[in-house]
């Protein structure tokens, strides 16, 4: 309720202070509540059929025992509001070049994610396909991406935007840069989807955000941004506490692609450094789990812990947080995030 108020004023206000009328084409606020107004609808059609498919999540015994009473619940939701939202974004952008080529890699990483949720629900495992592979397809996909921003974009692509109107040539490093962005901001996504409504939530406060920040020069872009942060509104009402149905892997990974795809093509890659920040924080505390677990092994190949559990959400809640406590927590330091990209652009 109160991130569906926040995020709705946030667009008009964000409309008004660029002056966009609600009747252009191009804005935050229609796009937004015309996708969310559609997966939300789909999902009520969608949510009882992946029910009936048997489609339930399989939740690891070794997470907090709190969530073992979702297992069960539907999941591959990514499956119906990505491509509401993505087609809803092709046509209200007039089937811009860039959008396709974003909503193309979105695509690509939501079937990844796909081939994942499905090897679980048909192995009754949380196993999936194996690491090596989904990093494999996800490399893939990314160097795809980057051959065709390579012939389709300008040279200055290459020269980072920082604030203050500064830029850091970079030169054949972007590329690289390029590369390992979309790789890691699909699988810090995917990192943070573990709670009712915590990745949907933020995710959609980083997409409106960032969505801002590209409005004045790519409004193609923007109406991108609006239409998927307003599909993850959407799927909120059915992910919500207690969560009908997840996004499972379908949906996380494709949007941390949609959201490193939008800030490369924008040059916008240090204002999605800080509305990525949670999903920053996220990763660095499995990467940090794991370094220390290994770093303290002992005699009988046992090591010590440096979180209760990660990533950091887990830790909050084995710590006595309740999930609403955490996710609220989230969503108000991501709306934090959105405010300061926005300021320092």
């Amino acid at each position: 309720m109160f991130l569906t108020l926040g995020l709705s004023v946030s667009a008009l206000i964000l409309d008004w202070l660029a002056g966009r009328s609600l009747n252009q084409g191009a804005s935050l606020t229609v796009p937004f509540w015309v996708s969310a107004l559609a997966t939300a609808g789909v999902g009520y059609w969608a949510v009882p059929l992946l029910r009936s498919l048997k489609a339930g999540q399989v939740i690891r015994e070794d997470g907090p025992q709190s969530h073992l009473k979702k297992a069960g619940t539907p999941t591959m939701g990514g499956a119906f509001f990505v491509p509401v939202a993505i087609l809803l974004a092709i046509m209200l952008s007039g089937f811009s070049i860039n959008v396709m080529a974003v909503s193309a890699l979105t695509m690509g990483y939501a079937a990844i994610g796909f081939f994942d949720d499905w090897q679980i629900i048909r192995y009754k495992s949380n196993k999936g396909i194996s690491p090596r592979l989904k990093m494999g397809l996800q490399i893939a996909l990314a160097i795809a991406f980057c051959v065709w921003m390579l012939v389709t974009q300008p040279a200055t692509i290459t020269n980072l935007a920082l604030p203050f109107g500064l830029a850091l040539p970079l030169g054949g490093l972007f590329w690289l840069l390029a590369g390992f962005v979309l790789v890691a901001e699909s699988n810090a996504t995917n990192l943070t989807d573990g709670m009712d409504g915590l990745a949907g939530g933020t995710v959609a406060i980083a997409l409106l955000g960032l969505g801002a920040v590209v409005g004045g020069n790519s409004p193609d872009l923007m109406i991108f941004c609006a239409c998927l942060s307003g599909g993850c509104l959407g799927f909120l009402v059915h992910n919500r506490n207690p969560a009908r149905v997840f996004m499972g892997d379908t949906g996380s990974l494709a949007l941390g692609g949609a959201l490193a795809a939008v800030a490369l093509i924008s040059n916008s890659l240090f204002a999605l450094l800080i509305l990525s920040g949670l999903f920053v924080i996220e990763t660095l505390s499995v990467i940090a789990q794991v370094a220390y677990y290994k770093a303290t092994k002992d005699s009988n190949g046992v090591g010590k812990r440096l979180f209760k559990m990660s990533p950091f959400h887990n830790h909050l809640e084995l710590t006595g947080w309740t999930e609403t406590q955490v996710v609220g927590w989230f969503y108000a330091i991501a709306t934090i995030l959105a405010v300061l990209t926005f300021t320092v652009r």
